[in-house]
């Protein structure tokens, strides 16, 4: 049961529905206006429902002042970590610093495979998302001289041009579970992002799921605590509580620090395509919860 004691961020996860364009980017304006820190896109570039991803970030960062931005996460396969990594520094560029990095290893082989994605073995899919998080921070570092070479089975690079630096150190996540995928989180990036719908056991898993990627960083020479806990939540509002974000925006609010204080979870993203919810949860839930722990801290 461990608090890392970072501050608290919430952000929304949206659907990009190309039936209703304007609808992500009107939610984003919500999510802003109601003190939510960040937005996220879900990314499925093979769904021709969806819009794509990063045209939407982009668009939506065009469209706000304060909010980062991130997609949730990134299709590795269909998106070249070295194309991915001037997109990403370009959108920190025009946004202010506002534009970070949550990438997967491709779900839904068959539709990446029909877009001209590769089919990977899972541990093919882990060692490529370790050589995309080393190609992306070479090519992001512009203090070194001359060009990056990075041999790879995946995506190697030879004599790649560095830059443009982005206007800040883009963080990078990953949305894993797999034991192997966590010890690489916990030895080179920035961030864990699963959904706890896909936690098996829940939010109880949580504390061994955090051990193999506090383990991994202190082997690397790194404070566990400088990599953040997210987490993809939903719920439902109720005059009283029944379950686990189901109830009233105090019992959210307990709901929310309890996974804070217990099991180190300090990014809340909920998904959501409902204004009134986004407004609820950023003008009440969210002060409620940064208040128990702060309190409890």
């Amino acid at each position: 049961m461990t608090d890392y004691g970072l501050d608290l961020q919430f952000g929304v996860f949206l659907t990009p529905s190309s039936a209703a364009p304007q609808q992500a980017v009107d939610l984003a304006l919500t999510a802003e206006d109601a003190g939510f820190d960040s937005v996220t896109i879900q990314d499925h570039p093979y769904q021709p429902r969806f819009l794509d991803t990063w045209t939407l970030l982009s668009y939506i960062a065009a469209r706000t002042e304060r909010v980062k931005l991130s997609g949730n996460v990134l299709n590795l396969p269909l998106r070249p970590p070295a194309v991915l990594a001037r997109a990403a520094a370009s959108l920190d560029l025009l946004s202010g610093g506002r534009c970070e990095i949550a990438l997967g290893a491709g779900g839904f082989v068959d539709a990446l495979v029909a877009m001209g994605g590769p089919r990977r073995t899972p541990g093919e899919a882990r060692r490529a998302v370790e050589e995309a998080v080393d190609v992306m921070r070479a090519l992001w570092d512009t203090s070194e001289r001359g060009g990056v070479f990075l041999p790879g089975d995946f995506y190697p690079i030879d004599g790649a041009k560095r830059g443009p630096a982005p206007a800040h150190p883009i963080s990078i996540a990953l949305g894993a579970l797999g034991p192997r995928m966590l010890d690489l989180i916990g030895r080179k990036c920035d961030g864990w992002l699963p959904s706890l719908g896909n936690v098996k056991g829940g939010a109880q898993a949580l504390p061994g799921l955090n051990a193999i990627i506090d383990g991994a960083a202190r082997g690397a020479g790194r404070d566990p605590a400088s990599i953040r806990r997210y987490l993809n939540l939903s719920g439902t509002f109720a005059s009283s509580r029944t379950g686990f974000l189901t109830g009233p925006p105090e019992s959210w609010a307990t709901d929310l620090a309890e996974l804070t204080q217990n099991y180190g979870i300090s990014g809340f993203i909920f998904a959501t395509d409902d204004a009134a919810e986004i407004e609820e949860i950023g003008t009440t839930v969210l002060p409620a919860t940064k208040e128990l722990v702060a309190r409890s801290r």
